[in-house]
């Protein structure tokens, strides 16, 4: 089904707002949020809705007010019904749900609010015939959630269950939604308003509900505002509300004047250079410039800048940004409030980053088992995921890179694998990963500390010293009270949300530390689990053990801030440096450009290379325009990790010329169906066994995109993380070819008591490529008897329905497909989401098959207790997991992920990295006057310098 442009005779709109309150704080800028949707909504070049079909309601005195006006209007509805609600939103302390506030509400009375609760039967009112329907909401919204523990029955967009429609939400993570001071309108309708209003370059001829929730994700993350959220019922994402002004034909000549002399031409505007798509439009956005924030380098950076070559400046986990939903990029989980140990509150909270589509991929995967280290060599396919591809020390030259928008450039609030990769450009942290190739790359190496840990031998205490020279882009060291508050600012998720807390769980569980904001001590220094004795000395005290605290410290989360620079929410708009290169310029959506820190030292850093003299990266909203720039050599690569897209990727891999600038890496994530226990007979390990050994492997890797996308999986652990072993296959997936073993399927339903087979019920996201899969095993279980219904879902709503033991178990959901990937190279976060039975929270559950072996929880304590337990110890205790878990047949392992990625033949140094996913962006640099660059684009060599 295509977009479709509502009939302006037969729709109406309804919006409503609150800005003057008696006991809550005034909103001045809803008022004029309700001109400017009316003004945008008449306008009859975009949607041209008659001015008496657009009902403005401002200041409702009660409940009543709005639901009879609704009534009124949405009777009057036969095509599409439009509602908007902006003001203070408040919840029920008792149950969650949400109230919008009136003039007269209060918090302390829930009840002078309107229920939502009542908005949403108005609409669903059976005596209203509007086809489609739409539900904007712009208010705060509080709850659990502040913590990262989000309930996703409790999201406002997930309340509205409204039958063939869009709801689109202001705030999905935070506190509130967010009314800029200064600014004509709220922040979220302001870029609602902008976007349907100035339309969008690259965008579709309508912009439907879809287009615009991606557009107003990518702009609102670029400003680090609270995200927005969106459930489409049905076909609800292809309701448009303007036609796309920048795709309107030209407005026709005026007459000629009688005396006919020809008119002067109207001015054209300036064409994009070829081959590169021309840029999402939007507010226009001040350039941050950290000059302003470091005048005693003007004249310094002023020189150092006019000698750099001129360039240009940069831009998702299941999925990347909204803009895409391509195999290698995957759902990342945020750790919540509900539990007692990191490790279990990162499975609670997954729905946060599902409701945002955020992608954050990180691989721990070499190309093959074996994959130790790596040579170096010239360019070829697949070079860089075996070992160094054009080895060089030569500095000098702009890297430029294609991508999507991040989450945060904050380093704590963000939350996507690529901006951990790219943030080591100007952050760093005590320790990090080694710049290597191969397996190496996922090992640690100090980094602003002289050496890893000294571990106490209880395993509770680790304690660091800072290398000598260390400096901020200013010149003033680097302390250990920076990296400290930097930490401490993990606590306070009112202001700095989205990234991961892992640290805040591991170092204060109970969270009694309130964060530098609320921090009453005269340093803002309060939190008592970290010590800094000295300026260079600086003391973790864990409440328990944990082997792998270390790998959290290499988190960008991890990174110092100097508190004299922190701008709270605001501080990713301009990080101050702490590495080899510093923000010079930032326009959201639009550029963002890096030079030189001139105080980074070289000798201080063993891990940066710093070749080129800048960096810049291209924000893209059209990925395939993205890969398109990739391939025609306008840069050097992509700065997400979703991979190229199909066509790209095609056309790239027919051409030996270009193919040779691909890599194959594997992704670190693992496809795979999961098998509830508590729903019969799933809870009988020979049916489980039984669908594993009628599935078809082979075609359940085609309907995921093929080899290009995915190696067939003999068992659910990515090689490359310690104690997996991709030999072991105890079902002979790949001795069968991937085909299915059916005599062996008739015997396991025998033993299970089922030889007639049985019926069950598939669950699976509403995305393509795994609804495809969901229908290829339907296939070939129903040759085995085994009779499956499918049940397709929005795949925003994961954490509420497939994340909810309660709901699987109500649906009788026997098969779930799913996917997972580990945060950090080692078995820990990989298995103890997956079956962990301390980890199966009432939502966000990852523990699909509820899995509770005492086999298997001793193994994952044992491993994680202590450093004690050592590597060798580690991996075979996740090894032995693994085997146990493919014993008892808990999941069906699908692939193991796969992405075609594209370097510039202009890039040296370039490898793979396990640790994250990518190329080590880190270790890039530049051959200016490389030849090869030339080819497959004849435009390419001189456009990509």
């Amino acid at each position: 089904m295509t977009a479709a442009l509502p009939d302006p005779a037969t729709s109406r709109a309804l919006l409503v707002g609150v800005h003057d309150y008696e006991s809550l704080e005034d909103l001045p800028a809803v008022e004029r949020n309700l001109t400017g949707l009316k003004r945008t909504f008449t306008d009859e070049t975009l949607w041209g809705l008659p001015d008496a079909h657009c009902v403005v309601l401002p200041q409702p005195a009660s409940a009543e007010v709005v639901l009879d006006t609704l009534h009124s209007v949405a009777l009057q509805t036969t095509d599409t019904l439009v509602v908007y609600y902006a003001g203070h939103g408040l919840t029920d302390p008792y149950s969650d749900e949400l109230f919008l506030a009136l003039p007269s509400s209060d918090q302390r009375r829930i009840y002078s609010a309107l229920p939502y609760e009542w908005v949403r039967r108005a609409v669903l009112d059976p005596q209203v015939r509007a086809r489609r329907k739409v539900v904007i909401l712009d208010c705060c919204y509080s709850g659990r959630a502040l913590l990262g523990g989000m309930s996703g029955t409790d999201q406002v967009a997930d309340r509205a269950r409204i039958e063939g429609t869009s709801v689109l939400a202001a705030s999905a993570e935070t506190r509130t939604a967010l009314s800029p001071p200064g600014e004509e309108f709220t922040a979220f309708t302001g870029e609602l308003i902008t976007l349907l209003a100035e339309g969008i370059a690259d965008g579709p001829p309508l912009l439907d509900m879809h287009t615009l929730f991606r557009h107003l994700h990518s702009v609102l993350a670029a400003k680090s505002r609270p995200l927005p959220q969106q459930r489409n019922r049905n076909a609800g994402g292809m309701i448009a509300l303007a036609r796309n002004r920048m795709r309107l034909p030209p407005p026709p000549e005026d007459p000629a004047p009688e005396r006919h002399e020809t008119p002067p031409p109207r001015p054209e505007a300036p064409a994009p250079a070829s081959g590169i798509p021309p840029l999402p439009p939007g507010k226009p956005a001040a350039k941050a410039d950290v000059k302003a924030d470091a005048k005693a380098d003007v004249k310094a950076d002023a020189e150092a800048d006019e000698r750099a070559p001129d360039g240009e400046s940069p831009g998702s986990a299941d999925n990347p940004r909204p803009t895409s939903t391509r195999a290698g990029a995957r759902f990342l989980r945020r750790p919540g409030i509900h539990g007692s140990s990191w490790f279990r509150i990162g499975v609670v909270s997954l729905g946060v980053l599902l409701v945002a589509g955020v992608p954050t991929l990180l691989s721990w995967l070499p190309d093959r088992p074996d994959d130790t280290g790596g040579s170096s060599g010239a360019a070829a396919y697949n070079a860089a995921a075996k070992g160094v591809v054009n080895a060089s020390t030569a500095t000098g030259g702009t890297l430029k890179f294609a991508g999507t928008e991040a989450d945060s450039w904050d380093p704590q609030r963000s939350y996507y694998g690529f901006v951990w990769n790219f943030a080591r450009f100007y952050t760093r942290q005590l320790v990090t990963y080694a710049a290597a190739p191969g397996a190496k790359s996922a090992e640690l190496t100090p980094d602003l500390a002289t050496s890893t840990a000294t571990i106490s031998s209880d395993g509770k205490r680790y304690t660091y010293t800072l290398r000598a020279g260390v400096s901020w882009e200013d010149g003033t060291p680097i302390t250990s009270m920076d990296i400290k508050y930097g930490i401490e600012r993990l606590w306070a998720q009112d202001v700095v949300s989205g990234g991961p807390v892992h640290l805040q769980q591991a170092l204060d569980p109970n969270h009694t530390y309130r964060g530098p904001y609320k921090d009453e001590s005269r340093d803002k220094l309060g939190l008592k689990a970290i010590e800094t004795p000295n300026s260079r000395t600086i003391v973790f005290q864990l409440p328990e053990p944990n082997s792998e605290f270390e790998q959290l410290l290499a988190m960008t989360a991890a990174s110092p801030v100097k508190r004299t620079k922190d701008k709270g929410a605001e501080y990713g708009r301009l990080p101050f440096s702490s590495g080899p290169y510093r923000f010079h310029t930032y326009e959201p959506n639009k550029k963002l450009e890096l030079v030189r820190n001139r105080h980074w030292k070289k000798a201080t850093d063993p891990v940066r290379t710093a070749l080129p003299d800048k960096i810049e990266v291209t924000f893209f909203s059209d990925p395939d325009a993205a890969d398109l720039a990739l391939s025609q050599g306008h840069f050097d690569l992509a700065l997400d990790s979703r991979g190229l897209g199909r066509s790209v990727r095609s056309t790239t891999m027919e051409d030996a010329g270009l193919k040779k600038n691909l890599d194959h890496p594997f992704t670190g994530s693992v496809r795979y169906a999961a098998f509830p226990q508590s729903v019969k007979p799933m809870d009988n390990v020979h049916c489980r066994r039984a669908v594993i050994y009628a599935a078809d492997h082979k075609m359940l890797q085609s309907a995921l995109g093929g080899s290009a996308l995915g190696d067939i999986a003999p068992n659910l652990f990515p090689p490359g993380l310690p104690g997996s072993d991709a030999t072991f296959d105890p079902y002979g997936v790949r001795k069968n070819g991937g085909g299915p073993d059916l005599a062996k399927a008739r015997d396991e339903l025998r033993s299970c008591g089922r030889p007639d087979g049985f019926a069950t019920t598939i669950a699976v996201r509403e995305v393509p490529e795994e609804v495809d899969a969901a229908e290829s095993l339907q296939g070939s279980l129903r040759k085995a008897g085994i009779d499956t219904r499918i049940e397709k879902f929005d795949r925003l709503r994961a954490v509420e329905i497939t994340g909810s033991p309660k709901v699987v178990e109500k649906n009788g959901y026997g098969i779930v497909i799913a996917r997972w990937g580990a945060d950090f190279p080692t078995g820990q976060t990989f298995w103890q989401p997956l079956v962990s039975s301390k980890a199966i929270p009432p939502s966000g559950n990852v523990n699909l098959p509820e899995v509770r072996n005492r086999t298997v929880d001793v193994a994952l304590d044992a491993a994680t207790a202590s450093p004690a337990t050592g590597p060798e110890a580690a991996s075979a205790l996740y090894e032995q997991i693994n085997h146990t878990v493919t014993k008892e047949a808990y999941y069906l392992p699908l692939v193991y992920d796969r992405i075609v990625t594209w370097r510039s033949p202009r890039l040296t140094n370039v490898y793979t990295s396990h640790a994250y996913g990518n190329y080590d962006f880190a270790s890039l640099g530049i051959q200016e006057n490389n030849k090869e660059n030339s080819k497959g684009n004849s435009k390419g060599n001189s456009e990509g310098n």
